[in-house]
């Protein structure tokens, strides 16, 4: 074991630094800040006391070491928009994101077990099929569609629930959490249901049922428990790619976390934020990887089998 985590830390620390070069590549090819924060008046003085005061003034060669070197302390220096620490912005903002993906996480989660072992339990039939077609169009669906006629029919239209913002009660929550929770919901309707239609065949559950077992404890006793590795591998990608992709989602609903203040600093050439915030999303995203490989491996001895080195 200590073996398969070293080198799966290894093989996903590459992706890591080119993520860490790349940020620091495209976040200058935004454009100009002076441009933006020094007024339409502003003399030649001015743009070159701003740039040097800020360090857009040396070498990028240069500019690109110093943010290596910091990468190591987590120091990005401050915001050109409010002043305050990028990391300490960047770090304030990922825990709504966190919440956000975690709750969307656990609700689709249990959804997907729930009704991919519902359908399983009686393949071909009606429930199977309505079952099968109503995950694979969540499946399909994309997320910012959903997003916005989630705002013109429930906020705009009916106004049941508010457009944008935190400030509330639990209806902040719901189309924020509906609209991602809708894709992975499906994708793991799926995949349990596959799951579940192999395991209930095996021989296993049939010797169970011939010991008087229950029906409730074969399906989620017996058969659940074997047909969980792939649905973990694929509710841990799942989780990966909320954590990535809501973006789009907290841009929309105005929700404050790491993507919306990722939008914001491209928008307000704020290097320094954008660095922090694709950093911490960059190692979360690698962690996260490295836990789901971890307990896949505790799961299937095979994962866990390597070449020696």
């Amino acid at each position: 074991m200590p073996t398969f985590v070293r080198r799966r830390i290894v093989s996903s620390a590459i992706p890591l630094v080119v993520v860490v070069l790349g940020v620091f590549c495209l976040a200058r090819l935004t454009g100009d800040p002076a441009k933006l924060y020094l007024p339409l008046s502003a003399t030649p003085e001015m743009r070159t006391e701003f740039l040097a005061r800020n360090g857009f003034d040396r070498p990028v060669l240069s500019q690109l070491l110093d943010y290596l070197g910091n990468v190591f302390t987590f120091d990005f220096g401050e915001s050109l928009r409010t002043g305050q620490s990028a990391a300490g912005m960047a770090l304030r903002a990922f825990p709504a994101t966190l919440q956000l993906a975690g709750t969307t996480m656990l609700l689709a989660i249990v959804g997907a077990i729930v009704i991919g072992s519902w359908a399983a339990y009686r393949p071909n039939s009606v429930a199977d099929r309505i079952a099968s077609l109503l995950s694979m169009t969540a499946g399909s669906m994309p997320d910012f569609w959903f997003a916005i006629m989630g705002v013109l029919i429930f906020a705009v239209t009916l106004g049941w629930l508010p457009t944008s913002g935190v400030v509330g009660g639990p209806e902040v929550w719901v189309l924020p959490v509906i609209t991602l929770l809708i894709r992975p919901f499906g994708v793991l309707v799926q995949v349990v249901r596959g799951s579940m239609v192999t395991a209930l065949s095996a021989p296993y559950v049939k010797v169970a049922r011939s010991k008087g077992a229950s029906e409730p404890r074969v399906v989620f006793g017996h058969a659940l428990r074997n047909a969980a590795p792939p649905v973990l591998t694929v509710a841990g990608d799942l989780t990966v790619g909320l954590v990535n992709g809501a973006v789009v989602v907290e841009t929309i609903f105005g929700w404050p976390g790491i993507g919306k203040l990722m939008i914001d600093s491209i928008l307000q050439r704020d290097f320094a934020v954008l660095q922090a915030a694709v950093l911490v999303t960059a190692v979360t995203i690698f962690a996260l990887n490295i836990l789901i490989d971890l307990c896949h491996a505790l799961l299937d001895a095979r994962v866990r089998q390597v070449v020696p080195a």
